[in-house]
């Protein structure tokens, strides 16, 4: 595959990851993306559901790409916890695929639930059929979905679908809706531990 045609499916599927999210957005609301890159989230939930809100990201060149995409942003490192944001002045909160990138991530579930009423969380699940076939042969895998190699990548944690929705128990989160798709985009309904290579959740605080 070239490196067009790798740009193109990258872009491809990114389109994908947004308009999934965005189904679980309702038109109007104030949300807070953390990790957000260079915005092109937020600014596709600005044009496709009229949202408003905040990205949080610490990358100097992914803040300059949120002002090119018309963002507001905040630097600061959320692996510190959301002490700028008070309890619930957000509707909801988005880590996209950033999640595995973080080491504080229980402080980060627990925040994104006090500073909005529900989170949506979207990671690459390890367990994948794909990735465990690659770790069978000896290497460690690269993706769609895990795109870099071992000595390069920016994710510290490697954690499955099982592994999250224990996390998620342990810390008394109600999954209030959970969505698996394969590397085609397909949804995934039987067992999408190793059937799913993305995973996307809605989460709230338990009642």
């Amino acid at each position: 595959m070239t490196e067009h045609e790798r740009r193109v499916r990258a872009e491809q599927r990114e389109r994908f990851d947004f308009a999934v999210i965005a189904n679980w957005i309702p038109p109007g609301e104030h949300v807070l993306d953390l990790g957000c890159g260079d915005g092109r989230l937020l600014r596709y939930l600005n044009e496709t559901r009229d949202v408003s809100g905040y990205g949080v990201e610490i990358d100097h060149e992914s803040i300059l790409g949120c002002i090119r995409n018309g963002v507001d942003v905040i630097q600061m490192d959320i692996e510190c916890g959301l002490s700028g944001f008070e309890d619930r002045s957000f509707e909801h909160v988005i880590i996209s695929q950033a999640l595995q990138t973080m080491r504080a991530t229980e402080r980060i579930l627990t925040e994104m639930l006090r500073v909005a009423a529900e989170a949506v969380v979207s990671f690459p699940n390890f367990a994948y059929r794909a990735n465990r076939a690659a770790i069978s042969e000896g290497h460690m895998p690269v993706s769609e979905d895990l795109p870099y190699d071992w000595f390069d990548t920016p994710n510290v944690r490697f954690f499955t679908i099982v592994d999250f929705e224990d996390l998620c128990r342990r810390l008394d989160i109600e999954i209030r809706e959970r969505l698996a798709f394969d590397e085609a985009g397909r949804e995934v309904c039987e067992d999408p531990n190793l059937n799913g290579s993305l995973a996307f959740y809605r989460l709230g605080r338990r009642s």
